[in-house]
Protein backbone atom coordinates (compact mmCIF):
# COMPACT_ATOMS: atom_id res chain seq x y z
CA UNK A 1 0.00 0.00 0.00
CA UNK A 2 1.33 3.42 -1.00
CA UNK A 3 1.81 5.92 1.80
CA UNK A 4 0.79 9.58 1.69
CA UNK A 5 2.13 12.18 -0.73
CA UNK A 6 5.07 14.29 0.36
CA UNK A 7 5.96 17.46 -1.56
CA UNK A 8 9.58 18.58 -1.40
CA UNK A 9 11.04 21.95 -2.31
CA UNK A 10 14.37 23.62 -1.70
CA UNK A 11 16.65 26.31 -2.94
CA UNK A 12 20.15 25.68 -4.32
CA UNK A 13 21.57 25.35 -0.81
CA UNK A 14 19.16 22.52 0.00
CA UNK A 15 19.47 20.38 -3.14
CA UNK A 16 21.81 17.72 -1.74
CA UNK A 17 19.70 17.11 1.37
CA UNK A 18 16.50 17.17 -0.71
CA UNK A 19 17.90 14.47 -3.00
CA UNK A 20 18.77 12.28 0.00
CA UNK A 21 15.30 12.85 1.48
CA UNK A 22 13.63 11.93 -1.82
CA UNK A 23 15.57 8.67 -2.00
CA UNK A 24 14.87 7.82 1.64
CA UNK A 25 11.14 8.53 1.48
CA UNK A 26 10.63 6.81 -1.87
CA UNK A 27 12.29 3.68 -0.44
CA UNK A 28 9.87 3.89 2.50
CA UNK A 29 6.90 3.86 0.12
CA UNK A 30 5.87 7.51 0.14
CA UNK A 31 4.58 9.18 -3.02
CA UNK A 32 7.21 11.88 -3.64
CA UNK A 33 6.67 15.06 -5.64
CA UNK A 34 9.92 16.97 -6.06
CA UNK A 35 9.08 20.60 -6.83
CA UNK A 36 12.70 21.48 -7.53
CA UNK A 37 15.17 22.73 -8.16
CA UNK A 38 17.10 19.87 -9.75
CA UNK A 39 20.54 21.44 -9.75
CA UNK A 40 22.62 23.48 -7.35
CA UNK A 41 22.58 26.67 -9.45
CA UNK A 42 21.43 29.74 -7.57
CA UNK A 43 17.66 30.12 -7.18
CA UNK A 44 15.46 32.09 -4.80
CA UNK A 45 13.88 30.24 -1.88
CA UNK A 46 10.63 32.29 -1.97
CA UNK A 47 9.87 30.90 -5.44
CA UNK A 48 10.10 27.33 -4.21
CA UNK A 49 8.28 28.09 -0.98
CA UNK A 50 5.37 29.36 -3.07
CA UNK A 51 5.44 26.19 -5.20
CA UNK A 52 5.25 24.06 -2.05
CA UNK A 53 2.45 26.10 -0.50
CA UNK A 54 0.38 26.01 -3.69
CA UNK A 55 0.82 22.24 -4.00
CA UNK A 56 -0.48 21.81 -0.46
CA UNK A 57 -3.45 24.08 -1.10
CA UNK A 58 -4.66 21.66 -3.76
CA UNK A 59 -3.73 18.50 -1.82
CA UNK A 60 -4.73 19.03 1.81
CA UNK A 61 -4.05 15.42 2.81
CA UNK A 62 -0.37 15.74 1.86
CA UNK A 63 2.55 17.11 3.80
CA UNK A 64 5.64 19.00 2.72
CA UNK A 65 9.33 19.29 3.42
CA UNK A 66 11.07 22.61 2.76
CA UNK A 67 14.85 22.90 2.72
CA UNK A 68 17.24 25.80 2.27
CA UNK A 69 20.66 26.58 3.68
CA UNK A 70 19.39 27.54 7.13
CA UNK A 71 15.75 26.50 6.77
CA UNK A 72 14.75 29.97 7.90
CA UNK A 73 14.06 31.68 4.59
CA UNK A 74 12.00 28.93 3.04
CA UNK A 75 10.02 28.42 6.26
CA UNK A 76 9.15 32.13 6.28
CA UNK A 77 8.10 31.88 2.62
CA UNK A 78 5.74 28.92 3.08
CA UNK A 79 4.30 30.31 6.31
CA UNK A 80 2.98 33.32 4.36
CA UNK A 81 0.04 31.11 3.35
CA UNK A 82 -2.80 30.53 5.80
CA UNK A 83 -3.13 26.81 5.03
CA UNK A 84 0.54 26.13 5.83
CA UNK A 85 1.92 25.47 9.29
CA UNK A 86 5.65 25.05 8.74
CA UNK A 87 7.99 24.19 11.59
CA UNK A 88 11.74 24.68 11.35
CA UNK A 89 13.26 21.95 13.50
CA UNK A 90 16.67 20.57 14.44
CA UNK A 91 15.65 17.74 16.79
CA UNK A 92 13.36 14.74 16.47
CA UNK A 93 11.47 15.89 19.58
CA UNK A 94 10.70 19.25 17.97
CA UNK A 95 9.55 17.48 14.81
CA UNK A 96 7.17 15.27 16.81
CA UNK A 97 5.83 18.19 18.82
CA UNK A 98 5.25 20.22 15.67
CA UNK A 99 2.80 17.54 14.57
CA UNK A 100 1.40 16.56 17.97
CA UNK A 101 0.66 20.08 19.24
CA UNK A 102 0.65 22.32 16.16
CA UNK A 103 -0.60 20.03 13.37
CA UNK A 104 2.32 21.22 11.24
CA UNK A 105 1.97 20.17 7.63
CA UNK A 106 5.42 21.30 6.51
CA UNK A 107 8.76 20.40 8.04
CA UNK A 108 11.56 22.89 7.35
CA UNK A 109 15.22 21.95 7.54
CA UNK A 110 18.50 23.81 7.10
CA UNK A 111 21.00 21.77 5.07
CA UNK A 112 23.94 23.78 6.38
CA UNK A 113 22.83 23.38 10.01
CA UNK A 114 21.75 19.75 10.35
CA UNK A 115 23.53 16.56 9.41
CA UNK A 116 21.84 14.11 7.07
CA UNK A 117 21.20 11.37 9.64
CA UNK A 118 19.56 13.79 12.08
CA UNK A 119 17.52 15.34 9.26
CA UNK A 120 16.16 11.92 8.29
CA UNK A 121 15.42 11.17 11.95
CA UNK A 122 13.47 14.43 12.20
CA UNK A 123 11.53 13.54 9.06
CA UNK A 124 10.63 10.10 10.42
CA UNK A 125 9.45 11.68 13.68
CA UNK A 126 7.40 14.28 11.76
CA UNK A 127 5.76 11.73 9.48
CA UNK A 128 5.23 9.20 12.26
CA UNK A 129 3.44 11.53 14.67
CA UNK A 130 -0.27 12.31 14.57
CA UNK A 131 -1.93 15.54 15.63
CA UNK A 132 -3.19 15.16 19.19
CA UNK A 133 -6.18 17.49 18.76
CA UNK A 134 -8.05 18.25 21.98
CA UNK A 135 -6.84 21.45 23.63
CA UNK A 136 -4.39 21.95 20.76
CA UNK A 137 -7.18 22.19 18.17
CA UNK A 138 -8.37 25.48 19.64
CA UNK A 139 -4.91 26.94 19.18
CA UNK A 140 -4.52 25.65 15.64
CA UNK A 141 -7.92 27.15 14.83
CA UNK A 142 -6.68 30.49 16.15
CA UNK A 143 -3.63 30.24 13.90
CA UNK A 144 -5.90 29.67 10.91
CA UNK A 145 -7.95 32.75 11.81
CA UNK A 146 -4.96 35.10 12.03
CA UNK A 147 -5.09 37.55 9.19
CA UNK A 148 -8.70 36.81 8.36
CA UNK A 149 -9.86 39.53 10.75
CA UNK A 150 -7.59 42.29 9.43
Amino acid sequence: MQKETIYLASDHAGCALKAAVCTHLAAAGYQIVDLGPDQGESVDYPDYGVKLAMALKDDTAARGIAICGSGIGISIAVNRFSWVRAALVSTAEAASLSRQHNDANVLALGERLIDRVLALTCIEAFLGTAFEGGRHQRRVDKLAAIGNDC
